[in-house]
């Protein structure tokens, strides 16, 4: 237990900030059977909390789209009953097959098959884990939530915030904006304040089995890192060829279904030998005509942005007042933050880059954070619907 001050009043309370002791503090965990949720549920056990651990099987084993490795096949379910075991709390795994196929895999074709690029594990996290799992956490009496996610909640003057990790390599606040305020409220991130190689230590000195298992790399129901196989199987009609339009308005050749082009790339388009003399990449997908439009590297450059279904989770209202407000923004997982500023446009509040982007793709996320000390406090984003 510690002391925290809080609103100047000295309250003893223990690490996830509850005033009471860790035995009477129960905390769901989120076991993917991976190495992070492993060593997360294993802390937390040896800190002396009520846990219980919940592994989602999320999809069928025996269909093609599973892998050995990815996460909740069934080597993964005995791994993360495995250290539930050792570190002896309950561990249940709950089949979410239908809503997993439902709000991640479906979602994750027909976004493809609308000429944008999705990003399933924010979907995933959207929908499943932390709307669903969270309202099972709710039902078995828990505190509180937790998963070996790498970022931060800090309690902050208006309540609790969304910091990114410590660890800037593993920081995963990009597949996380969509986390509203009422889930922060519930959820933890133990793992928030450590870096990568910590966590294998403790997974060593704990003795758990998952301790050298690699992290997993590919989204978790494409087999072959191919994705237009997943979408082959589930929507076997969809693939319909069209038009290979030059920006200018020539028309190059035909490509075999819009799903197989994402913006921004420049091999396998199919293009006529002489189609010109500078490479083209893919500027624009049209789903409406069916039309790949390619041209050359200078038109994909981007700094206008327009969002849907935004995530706000900063302070105040996210409304005009924003109108011209610095902010950082982070479009693709794998960039650090850039500097921008939120733009008032007709109704629109939408994200000017301070310096234009190229390979910004519709369907994908952009998320803010705040422009100062350093760009750690997320404060939510959106999808984005068009740029220009």
């Amino acid at each position: 237990m510690s002391h925290h001050t809080l609103n100047s009043v000295d309250i003893e309370v223990n690490s996830l900030g509850f005033a009471k002791s860790e035995a009477q503090t129960r905390v769901v965990v989120a076991m993917s059977g991976g190495v992070d949720s492993s060593v997360c549920a294993a802390l937390l056990a040896r800190e002396g909390y009520d846990v219980v651990g919940v592994t989602l099987q999320l999809y069928d084993h025996g269909a093609a789209i599973q892998k050995a490795k990815a996460c909740c096949a069934g080597q993964d379910i005995y791994d993360a009953k495995r250290v539930a075991e050792m570190m002896d709390f309950p561990h249940y795994v709950l089949d979410y097959e239908s809503n997993f196929k439902e709000q991640v895999i479906e979602d994750f074709a027909d976004t493809y098959l609308k000429g944008a690029t999705p990003i399933p594990c924010v979907r995933c996290n959207q929908t499943v884990k932390f709307r669903d799992l969270l309202e099972v956490a709710k039902d078995l009496g828990a505190d509180c939530m937790a998963t070996g996610h790498y970022i931060r909640r800090i309690d902050g003057p208006d309540g609790p915030e969304l910091h990114r990790a410590f660890d800037g390599g593993k920081d995963q606040s990009y597949f996380l904006f969509a986390t509203t305020k009422a889930q922060l409220d519930f959820l933890r991130f133990p793992l928030g304040a450590m870096d990568k190689s910590a966590t294998r230590k403790l997974a060593v000195e704990m003795g758990l089995n998952v301790a050298s298992k690699p992290d997993s790399q590919d989204i978790c129901f494409v087999p072959t890192g191919k994705y237009t196989d997943v979408i082959e199987k589930i929507r076997p009609d969809a693939a319909e060829p069209g038009n290979l339009v030059h920006m200018d308005g020539r028309i190059l050749g035909q490509h075999r279904g819009i799903m197989y082009y994402t913006i921004g790339q420049r091999r396998g388009l199919g293009l006529p030998d002489g189609s010109g003399a500078q490479p083209l990449f893919v500027v624009r997908i049209d789903a409406e005509s069916q039309e790949v439009i390619v041209g050359p590297r200078s038109a994909l450059n981007r700094s206008k942005l327009w969002l849907t279904d935004i995530n706000w989770i900063g302070s105040g209202a996210f409304d005009a007042s924003l109108d011209g407000q610095a902010v950082k923004v982070k479009v693709r997982s794998t960039r650090p933050p850039a500097p921008a500023h939120f733009r008032k446009i007709d109704d629109d509040i939408i994200v000017e880059l301070d310096a234009a982007d190229t390979g910004i793709s519709p369907g994908q996320a952009c998320v803010f954070y705040a422009a100062d000390i350093e760009a750690a406090r997320t404060l939510g984003g959106g999808w984005i619907t068009r740029t220009e």
